[in-house]
């Protein structure tokens, strides 16, 4: 019975009190929040990042399924940034006293209103501020960066921006990973094969939108002689005006090819014992476009 009591009377120092039980650090205390939407729902893919006077990073994370951001911090003055795709960011002060639970309470993010979408027309990538990246793996070791220098894309927007249509040109020899033995295996048979396929093609006729500013490309990528269907997670970053006053518009892409599905089979060259590049490969997309002339 006596143990009873003291269960119930520690668990309502515990309601009363959140750290009770909890190892706080001398000169420490505990930060926390919760990011909700403008419905009272938690917004699962925010992030917080807490920041010191001088704007340096003490803590960041994501927030819990409950929309929730916790972490113990020295006691002192800070700044919270609260981010999530598709809101308008969120900044506050926060002062964290020592040993003591210092909350915010529900952080409400309001839903930003995306950039607006280009002009109806034709379009085409203006290579200049554009670049087509790839990053892989070295028999599973360290990253190689490369890109290809060459490229050229046509974007015909429609008035109903999902029925758009696009297509990208990229030459198979400008591979550049700033290693001439490398970039040269890359163009050879074992790889590329620039010879026999001397251009990348993309071909979409399918914008998807994700909601906010996120939407997806599907289409047709032929690469080595083989065509397979891949999908652009794509960012649209808006319009704006270039030095000359012109009219652009950019966006950033993602997606990950996997070779064997264009039939470069790394297994045979390992068993040659040549150095390979990984199975899979990201390629991220840096565009910007311009009306075509």
């Amino acid at each position: 019975m006596f143990g009873r009591w003291m269960g119930n009377r520690t668990n309502r120092a515990q309601r009363a009190n959140p750290l009770a039980g909890v190892s706080v650090p001398y000169g420490a205390g505990v930060l926390s929040c919760r990011a909700l939407d403008p419905v009272n729902e938690p917004v699962r893919g925010a992030e917080f990042a807490v920041s010191d006077a001088m704007g340096r990073t003490i803590v960041s994370g994501g927030a819990d399924p409950f929309g929730s951001f916790v972490a113990t911090v020295p006691a002192g003055e800070y700044r919270l940034a609260v981010t999530a795709e598709g809101y308008t960011p969120y900044r506050g002060n926060a002062s964290v006293g020592e040993s003591v639970h210092s909350s915010l309470g529900d952080i409400m993010l309001q839903v930003a209103q995306p950039p607006a979408l280009p002009a109806s027309g034709d379009w085409e990538i203006e290579p200049m501020h554009s670049s087509v990246g790839f990053t892989a793996r070295h028999i599973g070791l360290a990253r190689i960066h490369g890109r290809f220098n060459t490229f050229a894309g046509a974007l015909r927007i429609a008035d109903q921006f999902e029925r758009s249509a696009m297509h990208v040109v990229i030459d198979a020899s400008s591979i550049d990973t700033a290693v001439k033995m490398r970039d040269d295996h890359l163009r050879s048979a074992d790889f590329l094969d620039v010879d026999q396929f001397p251009t990348l093609e993309f071909y979409s006729d399918r914008f998807v939108h994700k909601g906010g500013s996120r939407w997806a490309i599907t289409g047709a990528l032929s690469l080595h002689g083989v065509t397979r269907t891949i999908t652009l997670d794509t960012e649209y970053l808006g319009t704006g005006n270039g030095m000359e006053g012109e009219t652009r518009a950019a966006c950033r892409a993602t997606t990950e090819l996997h070779r064997d599905d264009f039939t470069v089979n790394w297994q045979t060259m390992l068993a040659r014992g040549i150095a390979a590049v990984g199975s899979s490969v990201k390629i991220e997309l840096d565009i910007q476009i311009v009306p075509k002339t």
